[in-house]
Parts: structure tokens; sequence; C-alpha cells
């Protein structure tokens, strides 16, 4: 036989696009159209119905960036129409293949209904089915002009990202706006031919099969009416029947399909605009629920959930019933998709708090899943800390995304830091977007990485980010892969029935220990500064708010404890560790707004903590300490002279001068007190760090030294660090002023200026205050960099095989060699308040405020000696999304700690993030609970939130050892219950001496919940 596989593929793909696809709509008439530009901001419905409208014309520009359209749209339904399926079908003007990210529209009925999107690949509204001659159609249509950032692939700087600088010229252009009757045989055909055709593209040229497809569809387009595509469809479907309906191999993979529709709480767009985006898409879900009845759709993020219940009640309705028919299955139990590596560990915890209950709330469902599929790599206490919520399994999707190696699984257990582990899933189809297209079917067998162990994988499908999530025609394209041969086999269910199978499938699946390093976007630990330590110093002070609450409500008669404003600003924190937030990836509306929020909860959370030590009752002076540890350290009183004092953990003490051990000296550039000596070169970076208690040198080369690297990575701007920075950078040694700045035998310091660049400035104050070694470095940036990245080095005279980087409730090693691809890529990592390298016997901590990003690498001198160099990330200049990213004013602190060993890092990356608090208060109570062990750390004391009145504390083993201890309270304890981070009980805690015994295993978590004497 001659090989016509080229003339049938090329026959089929004209035929199909120019044809059949061309007529799906076998008859249309125009609507006539109104518009009413809304003014500012977007209006209600209500507000829009009142408006004035003017005539409009198709193919008119409409639509300024970030503007909202309201265009009235009416048409009758002709006569000869009458038993026909009719629709409306609306096209805004839709560019590119970007089905989110541009403009899209939600349609009403005159009375508020919400009906269904408009979408770039969701055009259409269904009217009637049959359809009765001469009704009348009236509509509302929202439509948001919202400007596609993505446009020319992320090449060059757009002022789009914002409404101040966006301009006011119309982005789009109206094309059609249109009643039209749906020809059902020729949209099956289309179908038909789509599926077929891919899964041919797709097989091999010597699969039998592949040219059994290709005849049997060469064959089909000979029984196409050119002239009658509509009158010919059903013979041309006849015709295809037998290679459609021939069954898949009894080997063949397994997929299970669930509707998504992938929506960033902010990114390309403001949260306004996601809390429109939600609506729009979650109307599309429910409408196509009521098409197919065996459509399902996984849906996680509480916040948008909320987002609808609150703004959009008739959509909210729809959803809950979606729910108890089983079609719509919220999955998650996070308040919103959290970035996996930045959150602390109690927000990490709040984030399923929050979520689960949501959930269990408003469905009465407890969700059973981790759904993470975007973040940007997970930190390795996510499996205990989502046992602890009551999850057994976790999704992501990401790390396919690596730049350099290829993981290995995609189904396995994740063990994390504690010896937790929690079963997980890739889904190999390599997105949560999917649409079951040839390409992607056999991209899924091709990946899996369990073929002989498994045989099934995940696939949710549907268009995110305003695409409108699922459409019919991927739930027709599933209907068709159910079982065909030569492809996987599609069925559509519940993410916990995939879980449940692959589970019982595949019991002895592999391991993988520690965290999911995404060799991709690295630059997210450091990008929009701002943003981070506005989260970083939100969770510190929510802490303290929670803590000094709590014991003004055991020791103050008549406070009352303020649990709705503490969930309310909790839950602004949440909202703001979503994962293109919090890493600094949204445009710059969205960061100008995070910094704005968080200045608000900062104000609130002073305010709510004074008014709770206020409670306490006016007095002397006192010194507050939140943190977890004792503290004796230099405080400063209202006028600023310094005070060394002593305070208990999660206590407080009277402003009292106690007498340092021994005290600051100043002489020239030299800062000593008797713990360390530090000298600061002419230069202004450290010439030498001395720890006089180990008698030996810190560093190997000059410390704190600041290097400025060009940093262009080769794509994503605001997401990546490509490992070509480092090889052009300036190192910034023109110091314009070295000068002492404060001696005192309580503190001693020297500030150092400089300028450098396109006119940004850098003061530096290196303190060393009187009872302790750590170094402070106050730094202040004036920064107007682009395309920069500044780092901080400290080359310590230390032969350290690895790291150890805090993280969420506890800390993780990372090797300090490259031996492998695998270590090679971790030239940029995250961690949290505290990076810490050692040797035997010796250890160095640098610790932060505010920073996230650092790196960690190593070389031997020509004496034999190893220098190990950690480098903190302070600040980027990435101008896509944001041209503006990161310019300006920056404040933080950073500090060596000589001698340290983990315990000090922990005590000290505490200390230096909850600074102590003076104020005026005349009580003393005990401290609501002191935990007593080396290694028990108390991360959260707070009431419980069913206001019974019991206090929930929450611990973890810092060290990475056993640990065992007591808790002991400062109040009568009448009982002592475990629980889950929900704050259910597992077991009752055994109480000795009026104390709760300890017993921790290495990294574990403990929720506590006490009940009042």
């Amino acid at each position: 036989m001659h090989d016509e596989s080229r003339r049938i593929e090329e026959r089929v793909q004209r035929l199909h696009d120019q044809r059949i696809k061309t007529a799906v709509y076998a008859a249309t008439v125009p609507f006539e159209v109104e518009a009413w530009q809304a003014p500012g901001e977007p209006v209600p419905f209500e507000e829009a119905a009142a408006a004035s409208y003017q005539p409009f014309a198709m193919g008119t520009p409409w639509g300024p960036p970030w503007g909202t359209t309201w265009f009235r749209m009416r048409g009758q339904v002709p006569a000869d129409w009458a038993g026909k399926r009719v629709e409306a079908v609306i096209d805004l003007g839709f560019t590119g293949d970007w089905p989110g990210n541009q403009a899209e529209a939600l349609v009403h009925l005159t009375d508020g209904t919400p009906l269904k999107a408009v979408n770039p690949l969701n055009q259409y509204v269904a009217i009637a089915n049959p359809a009765r001659g001469g009704e009348t159609v009236d509509y509302l249509v929202e439509a948001a002009s919202n400007p596609d950032i993505l446009a020319d692939n992320f090449s060059r700087p757009t002022p789009l990202g914002d409404k101040l600088t966006a301009g006011d010229k119309p982005l789009y252009t109206f094309r059609a706006a249109d009643l039209a009757v749906l020809d059902e045989e020729v949209w099956h055909l289309d179908l038909d031919v789509q599926v077929l055709r891919e899964l041919m593209m797709e097989l091999g040229e010597h699969d039998p099969r592949r040219h059994e497809i290709a005849h049997a569809l060469d064959r089909a387009m000979d029984l196409l009416d050119l002239d009658d595509v509509s009158g010919s469809a059903t013979a041309v479907r006849e015709a295809l029947k037998p290679v459609l309906s021939k069954p898949a191999h009894a080997s063949a993979h397994t997929i299970s399909g669930v509707g998504h529709a992938h929506i960033d709480s902010a990114w390309l767009w403001p949260i306004r605009e996601t809390k429109r985006k939600t609506s729009r898409t979650f109307s599309n879900v429910t409408s196509l629920a009521a098409e197919y009845d065996d459509f399902i759709f996984a849906c996680s993020q509480a916040q948008q959930y909320e987002w609808v219940r609150d703004n959009y009640p008739k959509v909210w309705a729809r959803i809950q019933e979606s729910v108890k028919n089983g079609q719509w299955a919220p999955v998650g139990g996070m308040w919103v998709e959290s970035d996996g590596n930045l959150p602390g560990g109690e927000a990490v915890a709040r984030q399923f708090i929050h979520g689960k209950r949501f959930f269990m709330d408003h469905f009465g469902i407890e969700t059973k899943g981790v759904w993470l599929p975007d973040s940007f790599g997970y930190n390795a206490a996510y499996p205990q800390i989502a046992k602890l919520a009551g999850n057994e399994w976790f999704l992501t999707q990401k790390i396919s995304w690596n730049q350099t190696n290829k993981f290995p699984h995609h189904t396995f257990w994740w063990e994390g830091i504690d010896g937790t582990r929690i079963f997980t899933h890739f889904p190999p189809v390599d997105t949560y977007n999917a649409r079951f297209s040839g390409e992607e079917m056999s991209r899924a067998v091709r990946n899996y990485s369990e073929k002989g162990g498994a045989s099934r994988s995940l696939a949710p499908f549907g268009w995110g980010d305003g695409g409108g999530g699922p459409t019919r025609e991927i739930m027709e394209r599933a209907r068709r892969l159910a079982d065909l041969e030569g492809s996987a086999k599609v069925v559509v269910e519940h993410p916990d029935e995939f879980f449940a199978k692959a589970r019982e499938e595949y019991q002895d699946a592999p391991v993988w220990v520690g965290e999911l390093y995404l060799e991709l976007h690295r630059a997210t630990y450091t990008s929009q500064a701002r943003t981070k330590q506005g989260n970083r110093r939100s969770e510190h002070l929510l802490r303290e708010a929670e803590l000094w609450a709590t014991t003004a409500a055991l020791h103050a008669p008549g406070y009352a404890y303020p649990q709705e404003k503490l969930d309310r600003l909790w839950k602004t924190v949440l909202l703001h560790q979503f994962h293109d937030i919090l890493p600094g990836s949204s445009i710059a509306w969205v960061h100008r707004e995070a910094e704005a929020e968080y200045a608000r909860v900062a104000r609130e959370l002073h305010a709510l903590t004074a008014e709770a030590v206020a409670a306490l009752g006016a007095g002397d002076t006192r010194v507050f300490n939140a943190g977890p540890y004792d503290r004796a350290e230099v405080v400063r009183t209202a006028d600023g002279t310094p005070v060394y004092v002593e305070v208990p953990a999660s206590g407080s003490a009277p402003l009292a001068d106690t007498a340092p051990p021994q005290p600051v000296t100043v002489d020239g550039r030299v800062l000593d007190n008797g713990l360390v000596r530090v000298e600061v070169a002419e230069d202004g970076t450290l010439s030498s760090v001395r720890d006089l208690r180990a008698g030996r040198e810190v560093l190997a080369e000059p410390g704190n030294l600041l290097r400025l690297h060009t940093d262009l990575p080769n794509y994503w701007d605001a997401w990546d660090i490509d490992k070509h920075y480092k090889n052009r950078y300036t190192d910034l040694l023109d110091a314009s002023s070295v000068t002492v700045v404060e001696q005192d035998p309580l503190i001693g310091a020297i500030r150092v200026e400089r300028a450098f660049g396109k006119g940004s400035t850098i003061t530096q104050t290196l303190t060393v205050r009187a009872g302790s070694p750590r170094i402070d470095i106050e730094t202040d940036i004036d920064w107007h960099e682009t395309e920069k990245i500044l780092k901080a080095a400290f080359p310590v005279d230390i032969r350290a095989p690895h790291s150890s980087a805090e993280i969420q409730f506890g800390h993780i090693q990372r090797p300090t060699h490259t031996n492998t691809s695998w270590e090679s890529a971790r030239f940029e990592v995250s961690g949290h308040r505290w990076v810490h390298l050692a040797e035997p016997g010796y250890g160095v901590a640098v610790i932060n405020d505010s920073t996230y990003g650092h790196d960690v690498s190593r070389t031997v001198r020509e004496d034999g000696g190893t220098t190990t160099t950690v480098r903190l990330s302070l600040v980027r200049a990435p101008r896509i999304p944001d041209p503006e990213a990161d310019q300006g004013r920056h404040r933080f602190t950073y500090a060596l700690l000589p001698g340290a060993t983990i315990e000090d890092a922990v005590a000290e990356g505490y200390a230096l993030n909850l600074p102590l608090r003076v104020a005026d208060a005349a009580g003393a109570p005990e401290p609501v609970v002191s935990a007593e062990g080396e290694g028990v750390t108390v991360e959260a004391v707070k009431l419980a939130d069913d206001a019974s009145g019991d206090v929930v504390v929450r611990l973890y083993e810092s060290r990475g050892g056993r640990a065992t201890g007591t808790l002991r309270t400062g109040f009568p304890l009448a009982g002592a219950q475990i629980t889950d981070l929900l704050e259910r009980p597992l077991q009752d805690a055994e109480i000795t001496d009026g104390a709760v015994a300890l017993a921790l295993r290495p990294f574990q978590i403990l929720t506590l919940r006490l009940r009042r004497g």
C-alpha cells in the first residue's frame, strides 16, 4: 500500500478547521447592543442597571485598562428557530491564545441573576433547548477590560500593571454579540474529528492503529458535503463510529480527570479583580454541572468561596447545591493556595485551620488532601503539618518545571523532617489546565514514572485564571476517551477517589525525604522585599497580640479576648501569603496594596497588644518578652537610654537596670564587649570578628561584603535568578564615611555610608551590645538599581559539610558541596530567621528579621583551611511584571552570631524578630505557660477558637533531637489534651505535679488544649 499519510493528515486538518468548525453555528442574528462605561472601580449590579446606556456598534473599541463596561444586549429568537438549540455567542475582542488574563464578562438577567461568564475559549451562554420562536432575550453584561500583561511573552516591561500608570486608551475591539443556533450534530462531529485526529498524530508511524484512524478519517471526509456540512454530518459520524468505539487496551493507563479552574488570588490582576473572576468561573462551573451529570469540579481556596458568598449570593447558592449533588468537591483545605516556602510554621497551620473550618462550617465536608499545584517548592515540614490538620494526601504539579533535574517519581510517599509521611502525587500530564488533547494524553503516559508499579494518574482539566474553568468541549473529549484504543482511559472522578485507588494499588510507593525544591523561580525568596517584610512582621505581631491578649484574658477582669479581630487579621495575612503575592511575582498594583494592608495590620495589632497590656493596669514601666526563651539584653527607654534587663519567656519584668557581664568598649573602629571583638575596616567591611570566648577568628575574609550582581534571568524576571548572575558583579568597597555613632557601656555602634550605582545609597549601623555576642547590622537602603541583586557575604573560617536553615517548625540541612547536579541546582535557597554553619565544636549563625533568600558555598584555601560563605539576598530589581519592583526605601536588620549552636540560632532568631516591648503595667502575672526542656519551643499561645476559655499552646522540638520536659501554666490547670491543629482532642496529656509532661521526637509539633481550673 502506498503511504498516503501526509495527504490524509493535511486533508483532515483543513476540512476540520475551515469547514466543520465554522459550521458549528447554523444561523446567527445580532443582538441590539448598548453600553455604559462605569466610572472608576466596579459598581454593583443595581447601579449599573439604573445607568443610562448609549447605542454601541460592533467593531467599536472599548475598555480602558482595568475598566468596566456594562453592555445591555437585547434580541428576539426568530420564529423559524423554534425547537432548536439557541445560544448567545459573544466575542469581546479576545486576543491571542491565552484563555485568561484579558477581557472577561459576566452575563446577568435583568433581575440581577448571574447566568454565565464569557471567556476567550468559552463564549456561549445557553438560552433555550428547545427554543420558542419569538422569545425575547435581555441581558446585562459586566465586561472587564483587564490588560494582557503576558503580551509579547513577558519580553518587556509594561505600565499596564497598575491603574495609576496604565492610561485610558481602549484595549479591545468588540467583534460580535449574536443569537445563534448550535448545530449539535456538527458540534459533535467537530469533537469526533478532533479527538481522532489528535490521537492519530500521537501514535507511532509504525503503529497500525494510527493508519486505521487515518484511513477511517479519509473515508469519512468523502462523505462530507462541503455545500451542506450540517446535512452530511450524521453520515460522517456514522462512518467514524467503528474507530471511536474500539476499546482501550487492557493495560492502558488510567487518567482520573477532575474539573479545575486554577484562579490565582492575585497575580497579573489585583485582588478586586479576583473577586470577579471567581464569580464568573463559578457561574460557568455550576452551569456545566447542570448539563453534565458525570461532571466533578475540584476547587480549593476558602478565601475565594468567601468572596463569592459575600458578593454573589446567587452564585454561592448554586455552589452549595452542586456540593450537595456531589459534583463540586472542595479540596485543599487551605485559606489560599499559599507559597510553599515563605509563610512561617504557625501561618501554615492557620492556613489549614481557617480553610478546613470554612469547608466544614459551610458544606459539612472535611477535606482530605492538600491541593497546591502551582507553588514554587514545598518545605519539608508540610507532611507533618498536613497530617496534623487531618489530611491524607498531597498534590502538586510545579516540580515538573525543574530547570536541571527531572524529579524521579509521580506517585510516592513524601517524608518530612520529623519522619511523618504523606501520600503524594504529581500529575504526569504536567499541567493543571488540561483539556484532554491528544498531546496531553500521550505526554501523561510517556512521562509517568511509575510504569510497572502503578497504572493511574490525575489530570485537573479546565481553563484557569479567568479562562472560565472546564468547558463542555473538554467534557465531551473525556467521554470519547473513556475507553478508546490507542489512548489512556479517562474517568472523571473526585480526587479522593483517585488517591484512594492509587494508594491501594501502590502501597509500596517509593519515599522522597526532605524538601520538594523547585529548580526554578528561586528569586521568589527575594523579589518585592517590602511585601516579604510585611509578612514576617505580621506573623510575629500576631503571635505577640495573641499572647498578651491571652494573658489579659486570664488576669484582667473585664477584658474580652478579641477573637473576631484576630481572626480577621489572620485571614488578611493568610490571603497575602498567596503564591503570587508573598513571592513577589505580581503586578505593581498588587504589591502596592499589599504594603498598605501590612501597614494597616501592624497598626491594628500594635493597638490590640497595647490594649491587652494596658488591661493589666497602669503602674510601673515593665519590659515584655513575647519570645519563647528567657532574655537578657539591652533595651531602650522612651527617651532612648539603654538599659540591660532580664525578662522571662512569654513574661515581663520591671524596667530595672541590671549590671551586664562586661561593658562595651569602643576604640577607633573596634567594638569589644568581652564576648566578641569586632574590627571595621576603612572600606566599611568587617575586617575581623574575634570570638573571645573560643579564642578564634570567625572570618576567613572580610565580612559583610556587599556585592552588586547583574541579574537578568532567561525569562521570568520577578521569579528567577539564573546561575550566570554570579559571573558579573561589583563589590561595594567605597564607603563615604565610617563613623562611631554610639559609645556607651551598654552599646557601641559604627555607621557605614555608601553611594553606588544609579543614585542608590546604603547606610548600615553595626552594633555590639553588652552581654551578647550578636553583631547587628541595621540596614537602610534607598534603592534605584534595575536588573540587579544585592548580596551580603559572611565568609567564615569553618569547614561545614552542610548548612542548616530554619524552616517551619524546625530546620533543614543542605550540603555545601556540589557533588551532583541536585546539589549544584540549589545555588539559591530559602530559609527563615537564621542560617547556621558548623564544624564539630564550633558554629556561626547569620540571623535576619525579614530576609528569606540566601546561598552557601565553600572553598579550600592555600593553607588547607576551608572558607564557608553564607550570603543573604537583600534586594532585587526585576522589571517584569512590575517595572518599579523594590524601588525606594528598605529598612531591615541582619546579624552575625559567633560561637552559635543550633539552640542559640533558634533563640536569637526569635529575639531579633520579637523585640522586647517597654510599656506601663501594674500587673506582673506569671507567664501563661513556661516550657522546660532543651529543644522545647513554644510557637503560639492563644485562647481556643470555640470560645470555651481553654488555652491552646502549640510547641515543637527545635533542635532536631528528642526532647523531654514540662509545660507549666501561670493559671490553675484542671486538665490537658493533645489535639490536632483544629483543636480537636486526640488523647489526654499526662499531668505530673501540676505540669504537662512532654516527650517529643525530633521536630515534632504538639498542640495542647489546657483547661483552666
